[in-house]
């Protein structure tokens, strides 16, 4: 199948993955489910591939010859807003930590459900198609104490200043500033925004909000706008 005679109706799927066994079980979960797939087995093509075509979501091994998958990572989100399961065998909070710092939008470890994946793939796409398609009539914007956050344009800025912001930080921070004083678990935070239960998988919330109070706070260590509740979880505070 090629990219150029895409008749799949649930979209393209990249996956950026060195090991062929691996990749085609992916692909062939993927075709059953109704996705194009592409495939490219080596960091530098893989990069090439992903900033040159229009695909609707990568699947991103971390370990890659050439390029590593955390420099594609850095160098996707540079250009584009497209979702990213990065994937990985190494177990290591850190290397979760990284890649969703970089702007990943998922980190699952190997090995995995290929069922699992699927319906991953599936919810990301739904709720990045759901952003795509939400235009208001007028811009939503939410202002609280110098924030500004203009939720048509999905831009954000800091008492003037425009912050740059990847699709689940800025998600996130809308989220809880269209909810303020109300405290969230980790749990409902990444049901709400990632579209699905964390399985104890709590450190992908932990570090988007982390990556967004560097970015609107004066002192990240003794935060103004989001406060954590400890044993609970997060709130905004007005």
């Amino acid at each position: 199948m090629s990219e150029e005679n895409n008749d799949k109706k649930n979209g393209t799927i990249l996956i950026i993955e060195d090991e062929q066994s691996i990749a085609e079980l992916e692909k062939d979960y993927l075709e059953l489910a109704d996705f194009e797939v592409i495939m490219e087995n080596d960091g530098r093509s893989g990069l090439r591939r992903a900033l040159e075509s229009e695909s609707d979501l990568i699947i991103l091994d971390l370990m890659l010859p050439g390029v590593d998958g955390f420099e594609i990572c850095k160098r996707i989100r540079e250009e584009k807003n497209t979702p990213i399961i990065m994937v990985s065998a190494k177990k290591d909070d850190i290397d979760k930590i990284r890649g969703l710092g970089l702007g990943a939008d998922d980190y699952m470890t190997k090995p995995f459900s290929p069922g699992e994946l699927v319906a991953r793939v599936k919810a990301h796409l739904s709720r990045y198609e759901r952003l795509l398609g939400s235009v208001p009539h007028e811009n939503t914007i939410v202002e609280i104490r110098g924030i500004r956050i203009d939720k048509t344009a999905r831009r954000v800025s800091v008492n003037g200043v425009e912050k740059p912001f990847t699709t689940k930080e800025f998600d996130l921070l809308a989220f809880l500033a269209e909810h303020p004083n109300h405290v969230y678990s980790k749990d409902e935070l990444f049901r709400e925004i990632w579209d699905m239960d964390s399985i104890g998988d709590i450190a992908t919330v932990t570090v988007h909000i982390k990556k967004i109070r560097e970015k609107i706070e004066v002192n990240t260590a003794k935060p103004q706008y989001i406060e954590t509740i400890w044993g609970v979880g997060y709130r905004f505070k007005v």
